[in-house]
């Protein structure tokens, strides 16, 4: 779980980041959290304990008379922590009902986003049972590249999730949906690359969420330089579209977006190779 205050100026907002499933079976190449095998889905109860978690760890539960949500400290939730949320969509699903509940922790489902990376079969299903806000991550403008970056695409493909995507707003009621692209050197940072990620999503309720590579130990891609996600972003945003730059936050403890593996799992990687090293076992 990670706790992300939220960019905005105000002092009393802030975003938590919840995880669906401990690991994951996407293996997307940028991200370190893809090299943790499934160990197994998140229940509901403890999808909703992570927020439950976080409010007790801030003492802010609400009490009679006080202001509504907008005031809250854990203002918005987003499902982008470690696992695929629609791998396990029917305990996401219960969870996020309670979330949204009056009766239970009562947050708007407007405060609510899902990202996905793609499961082209559950996202209308999201739109009807759950109906948050949809986030993307998308991270190429071709076929080859995303395959290599995001290998669900070899079975959803990019025509076919822009398709699904092409319905999400109007069937869930929300404004619009975010894609995430993170920035890798050399990768899917160019001109063209802006370009054709323009011309993909046209027509489509949309802001880009750029967001700079969080490099970890043996990563095979390096952040883009500056300069180069700045140019980036203002091609999209003549475009038309928002092109927010994220901030990378929780990077001093390998916290950050694609960094979210298990210290427990790391722990048992060193001592294997401690012990490949001193010929045991």
């Amino acid at each position: 779980m990670r706790w992300r205050r939220s960019i905005s100026p105000e002092e009393n907002r802030g975003t938590l980041c919840i995880s669906s499933q401990v690991g994951c079976t996407l293996t997307c190449s940028f991200c370190h959290t893809g090299t943790q095998k499934l160990v197994r889905n998140l229940t509901a109860g403890e999808i909703v304990g992570q927020v439950m978690l976080a409010r007790d760890d801030l003492g802010e539960w609400p009490k009679p008379g006080e202001p509504k949500e907008e005031t809250r400290l854990v203002s918005n939730v987003v499902l982008m922590g470690m696992g695929e949320p629609l791998y396990n969509f029917e305990n996401v699903r219960d969870a996020m009902r309670v979330v949204m509940d009056g009766e239970g922790l009562s947050l708007s489902r407007r405060r609510i986003t899902l990202s996905t990376s793609g499961i082209v079969p559950e996202i209308a299903r999201t739109a009807e049972e759950i109906g948050c806000l949809l986030a993307v991550s998308f991270h190429a403008t071709t076929d080859e590249v995303r395959d290599r970056l995001v290998p669900v695409n070899k079975k959803w493909n990019i025509a076919t999730l822009l398709e699904a995507l092409r319905d999400y707003p109007r069937l869930s009621n929300s404004e619009r949906i975010t894609f995430e692209y993170v920035m890798l050197k050399g990768v899917n940072d160019s001109d063209a690359d802006a370009r054709r990620l323009v011309k993909l999503i046209a027509g489509i309720p949309a802001k880009i969420n750029l967001i700079p590579f969080n490099e970890w130990p043996g990563a095979p891609y390096e952040r883009s330089d500056w300069e180069r996600i700045e140019a980036f972003a203002d091609i999209i945003y003549k475009a038309g579209y928002a092109s927010p730059i994220r901030t990378p936050r929780g990077e001093d403890i390998m916290a950050a977006c694609g960094q979210l593996k298990s210290a427990t799992e790391r722990a048992r990687k060193s001592a294997r190779e401690i012990a490949a090293e001193a010929g045991i076992g």
